[in-house]
């Protein structure tokens, strides 16, 4: 296929998947790109708001336009990961002889909603590293590989802190992106009043498959990159890293670990969806920028100082932006 067809193809089906899942979900039109940008990218995604925004909504009716195998997983501080990735049990046959057998957990399915993940213990947490990771679960030395697509979303609530655990370094880190989801305007709400408090609500409609994520999955790994930008996504990561060259005086100030190298390949593999977004097979500066805040976010962590100041990983990341912004105009 010709590589501006095909990139415009994927523009078409991005935009009728993108106005299905605006046919349920008012407004937010950001927060449906990016998680769109995640399942296309082959990653997975972390929703943080208060409660009531939508958040589980949004992740059902993306299961429905694209007619996928959907599992909720409520977090509770009493889950066990037994509940989450399965377990063995004995089960007799016809002959009355027993064995043991997988039933397999919630985990396995196309996408997966962690709703309230930081509400389960870190050993609960910890289940999901693996299949997030590797796609695959280990139970009694045997190894399951879960089907594909597989897309991890999960929510987290930044009030209510009583009773909730921190998410570990190590399993942000394997979120692809951190999208902050925001209370509706005047006129979204008037919106979200006229769809669901009448007797017909709106629902999704299948409009891709999972042969045609996986097309679309390629493609993405296949978009170019000028070596010119891969290095400004290089130096944007190790920007947020107070010892590099590259670091602000806000980083050096308020950052005690910038990003892993997987900072870097969200940073990559977002612009290209963006890239093909708009239509092309190359991935721009404004791509890579696109991408930065909510690739970056989560894989900053601010030092005691910060806390003090107030200072958030976003100001951080713009900070950052507008420093490399001029090195790469001087360069």
């Amino acid at each position: 296929m010709d590589v501006v067809k095909a990139a415009e193809n994927f523009r078409q089906d991005f935009q009728k998947l993108h106005d299905e899942i605006s046919k349920v979900i008012v407004g937010g039109e950001s927060i449906i790109d990016g998680v769109l940008t995640c399942l296309f990218a082959g990653g997975h995604c972390l929703l943080e708001g208060v409660p009531g925004l939508g958040k589980t909504l949004l992740v059902r009716t993306l299961s429905e336009a694209l007619s996928l195998n959907f599992s909720r997983i409520q977090f509770t501080p009493d889950l066990m990961p037994a509940d989450i990735i399965g377990t063995n049990i004995i089960a007799e046959d016809e002959k009355g002889h027993k064995e043991f057998r997988f039933r397999p957990g919630p985990i396995f399915a196309n996408i997966v909603l962690a709703d309230e993940i930081n509400r389960a213990t870190p050993k609960t947490q910890s289940a999901l590293l693996e299949a997030m990771q590797e796609h695959t679960v280990s139970v009694a030395r045997h190894v399951h590989k879960l089907e594909e697509p597989f897309f991890v979303m999960a929510t987290q609530n930044p009030i209510e802190m009583e009773g909730t655990y921190t998410l570990p370094e190590a399993q942000l880190d394997r979120f692809f992106y951190k999208l902050i989801v925001d209370y509706p305007g005047e006129q979204d709400l008037m919106k979200i009043l006229d769809r669901t408090t009448v007797r017909e609500v709106a629902h999704g409609t299948a409009v891709m498959d999972a042969a045609q994520i996986a097309t679309w999955q390629g493609l993405v790994r296949d978009v170019a990159a000028a070596p010119q930008v891969v290095n400004y996504a290089v130096r944007l990561v190790l920007g947020t890293q107070p010892s590099k060259q590259h670091s602000t005086d806000m980083v050096s100030k308020y950052v005690r670990f910038g990003s892993s190298p997987r900072g870097a390949q969200a940073l990559m593999l977002g612009g290209k969806v963006n890239a093909l977004r708009a239509g092309r097979y190359n991935v721009s500066f404004d791509d890579i920028r696109t991408a930065a805040l909510p690739a970056l976010r989560h894989r900053i962590i601010l030092n005691f100082e910060a806390e003090a100041d107030g200072v958030r990983s976003d100001q951080v990341i713009s900070d950052l932006l507008s420093k490399t912004d001029t090195a790469a105009k001087v360069a």
